[in-house]
């Protein structure tokens, strides 16, 4: 368990820097060979971490963004609360123009300017403390969240699992504890299966490498392996083939944005991967924090897709390019949605839901 707890340490995702003065986070882009922490003070330096995915997930893309704009905040000059809420405002904004796709981006900012609306009665040095305590909030919560969804998929986990053998499960890119303030979403369950006592040799862990930015090679094995669980990294197109085999018992995978019909916006090549569950009988649920719901977008269509440089599939992991320059890569969405008939479920920290799913949803209180 301290070994557990030391590796958690280790690659913590956000923290404060010195003073609060920064934020303090490990550059996703240089892992697994490098652990290299970086910090990022003035509003363009957040931006470009999260647009560069020096870090990144829905998670710890809102924990960073509350932590980044509370210490913009702090350094905004303003005799009076008009003059402070307007730089705020547009602090906000450029923030928030960062990743068009992860709600929890916007969630957080949304949190940070309701607590400033809620505060205008204040002094601005009170109000720039209270942005810092609020960030903070949304950080323990979000450790909570992540492990209220681990508990839930550990319980499925354990009715799954046979005695003797290895209980086989399948994840794609990194919705893990990089992704998170702690645990992970997707990799909740395979932590608090190891804080309740199973070995890490209890489970194998399948990790598609999902191209092509390697999020599951390059940080999901990294995480997996040095908490001390059996890790396995196959291609993505691999994963019928596995899935064939019979190895893989259960599926989780995190997810970026839910439509209020349950359709989920996850890394691209997630919606293959619930085609491909269906086809096989292999139970497949989304892990997701409530603020990851979007009620006001009715199904998956809606949810914008974010397009990126196509050299990231062209040239980016290669000495040399591997496809001619004239070759045209521009069709590189960053994410695709699974289509909600698809999913077995969606384990939120407030309760396993089924479909119909805005059913369930509101059920739960989300709204």
């Amino acid at each position: 368990m301290s070994s557990l707890n030391d590796f958690f340490e280790k690659v913590i995702t956000v923290k404060w820097g010195p003073e609060k003065k920064s934020v303090d986070i490990i550059d996703q882009t240089l892992l697994p060979n490098t652990i290299k922490r970086i910090q990022i003070r003035t509003q363009e330096e957040i931006w470009e971490a999260i647009k560069k995915l020096r870090v990144r997930g829905a998670p710890a893309i809102g924990v960073s963004a509350a932590y980044g704009i509370a210490v913009v905040a702090n350094e905004i000059q303003a005799d009076n609360y008009e003059d402070f809420y307007r730089q705020f405002k547009a602090s906000k904004e450029y923030l928030a123009s960062s990743r068009p796709t992860a709600v929890n981006l916007f969630w957080a900012l949304n949190r940070m300017e309701d607590t400033v609306i809620a505060n205008k009665d204040k002094t601005v040095a009170e109000i720039k403390q209270i942005l810092y305590t609020e960030a903070e909030k949304i950080r323990e919560e979000d450790v909570q969240i992540s492990k209220n969804i681990g508990e839930i998929g550990f319980g499925l986990m354990k009715d799954l699992k046979e005695d003797g053998k290895e209980l086989g499960i399948l994840t794609h890119c990194n919705a893990g504890t990089l992704a998170t303030a702690k645990y992970g979403t997707a990799t909740a369950p395979m932590y608090m299966a190891l804080e309740h006592g199973w070995s890490g040799t209890d489970m194998h862990v399948y990790c598609d490498e999902t191209r092509p930015l390697l999020q599951g090679a390059r940080l999901t094995s990294f995480e997996l392996c040095n908490a001390g669980i059996t890790t396995s990294v196959q291609c993505d197109n691999m994963a019928a083939l596995l899935m064939k085999t019979g190895r893989i018992k259960i599926i989780f995978v995190g997810c970026d944005r839910v439509a209020a019909n349950g359709d989920a916006a996850n890394k691209i090549g997630t919606s293959a991967l619930a085609v491909l569950a269906h086809h096989y009988g292999i139970p497949m649920y989304i892990c997701a924090p409530s603020s990851t719901i979007d009620m006001a977008t009715p199904t998956g269509d809606d949810i914008p897709i974010e397009m990126r440089d196509p050299e990231e599939i062209k040239s980016m992991w290669y000495k040399e390019p591997m496809a001619p320059d004239a070759v045209d890569a521009s069709f590189n969405p960053a994410f695709d949605v699974a289509d909600h008939r698809l999913i077995t479920g969606i384990i939120t920290e407030k309760g396993l839901c089924t479909a119909p799913y805005e059913e369930a949803f509101r059920k739960l209180g989300i709204h």
